[in-house]
């Protein structure tokens, strides 16, 4: 990743197809979850494969696979055992789907495509350290806290002095502008707030 302000420029083959004009998000790799469910697979395969050989072979069959075939023909569809290991099952595949259709790389704000063979995007915190910086240029601006997401830039500002109005509109002004400047796909819808600093004592 580069370091904070500049985008981050990634190869065409790590995301999805785009136009010209904008980048679609990025896709993670999910190289773990991928690789947890091959091992498993693989392990469990070998394993009654293994042990469909030997029954060939005019051995016994595993323990294991004697105690769970008489515990699969013995309780109900009801047990809470067969309930708990199919609400499992359930819950792993949903998670498996999720990963499978969601692009994930939640932390890339996309850019715009000037070149159709560069794709480039900027993280979340890089873009919100910009945005502090520009309101921090305001006058009245005494300190900001800036939320920034794929479609709205949160921004608290606090004012020390100036009129509350003055210091919003020339904060709406500044930030307008600045997220124009960022270059991405989708454009973030402003949400600003400014409030005054307490008085101490």
């Amino acid at each position: 990743m580069s370091r904070a302000g500049a985008p981050t420029t990634l190869d065409e083959t790590a995301g999805t197809p785009a136009d010209a004009g904008g980048s679609g998000r990025f896709w993670a790799p999910r190289r773990v979850p991928a690789g947890i469910v091959a091992v498993l697979l693989l392990a469990g395969a070998g394993l009654l494969l293994y042990d469909i050989i030997a029954v060939r072979a005019h051995r016994p069959a595993m323990r294991w696979r004697r105690a769970l075939a008489r515990q699969l023909a013995e309780r109900p569809l009801d047990d809470p055992w067969v309930l708990a290991g199919a609400a499992l099952a359930a819950a792993l595949g949903l998670w498996l789907l999720v990963l499978a259709f969601t692009p994930g790389q939640r932390s890339l704000l996309p850019m715009r495509r000037p070149h159709p063979d560069v794709r480039a995007a900027l993280r979340r915190d890089a873009a919100a350290q910009v945005l502090r910086d520009r309101a921090l240029e305001v006058s009245g601006v005494r300190s900001v806290r800036v939320g920034m997401r794929r479609r709205k830039a949160a921004v608290r500002a606090v004012s020390h002095f100036r009129e509350l109005d003055d210091v919003r509109a020339d904060l709406d002004t500044t930030l307008t502008e600045a997220i124009g400047g960022l270059g991405l796909t989708h454009t973030p819808r402003l949400a600003l707030r400014v409030t005054r600093a307490a008085r101490k004592g």
